[in-house]
């Protein structure tokens, strides 16, 4: 059967998250019923990673079969038709070999966090940035998370509903800088625990207020329970920004 790699972009908004759901819209959904629509075919998409509700994308990616061989442009051209209104596109569709596989084939995860960082509210970015009034010192944050690159045992920063069998990661990159009246967090790994991202950009928050220190954050790392987080960043701020291959 031929096999598809599928670049998608997605405001996750009016979504409760990727993954299909009995009784609540999902993007997973909204793809499959409109490659049902475009070839009367009933597939299931394999993704390169589950994004909670409200988390957006530019670059999530994921894979499904096909019995019929189409070309790439048109399956791109055909699902943007049957996708309207849900606000999910299709950036490009790729003929890949069927040894692929969105999720266990990628090598790294690139996510990206952002923060509204002034007193007046987000008018054009609402739903989509994390808004936070009181100054935050982006220079002690990314002092702050240089500390916790490597590997390390992310219990901590880890969803007490995470499903992964080990919660030692390598966390690559994590770093924080100022753009004007916003703060953008990078982080990137092969792979990240449930909440892993929004866990420590609610705690590197702390660092920024001045309310823990950079060495602060570590230890709470160390200290590898989940109980150390004490706030984990809304849904709204993060996107899936990129996956390597």
């Amino acid at each position: 059967m031929p096999r598809y790699k599928l670049t998608i972009e997605y405001d996750g908004t009016p979504f409760f998250g990727w993954q299909r759901q009995k009784t609540h819209p999902s993007v997973q959904q909204a793809i499959e019923e409109a490659v049902l629509r475009m070839s009367g075919e009933s597939v299931t998409l394999q993704a390169a990673g589950r994004t909670d509700a409200g988390v957006h994308a530019l670059g999530q990616v994921a894979h499904l079969d096909l019995v019929k061989h189409w070309e790439p442009l048109r399956i791109r051209e055909a699902l943007n038709f049957h996708l309207r209104p849900n606000s999910v596109g299709i950036i490009t569709v790729d003929a890949v070999d069927d040894s692929f596989e969105a999720r266990f084939s990628a090598t790294a995860r690139h996510y990206q966090y952002r923060i509204l960082n002034r007193r007046a509210p987000a008018v054009l970015e609402r739903n989509h940035i994390w808004h936070v009034p009181k100054p935050l010192d982006a220079e002690i944050m990314d002092r702050a998370a240089g500390l916790i690159l490597g590997l390390h045992d992310f219990t901590t920063f880890r969803s007490s509903e995470c499903q992964a069998k080990s919660p030692l990661r390598t966390l690559d990159v994590l770093e924080v800088r100022r753009e004007r009246d916003h703060i953008v967090i990078n982080a990137s790994a092969r792979s990240f625990l449930h909440h892993q991202v929004r866990s420590m950009v609610g705690c590197l928050k702390l660092v920024g207020e001045g309310k823990w220190s950079p060495e602060d954050f570590r230890a709470a790392l160390d200290a590898k329970d989940r109980s150390r987080c004490r706030a984990m960043a809304p849904s709204d701020g993060l996107y899936l920004t990129r996956v390597d291959y």
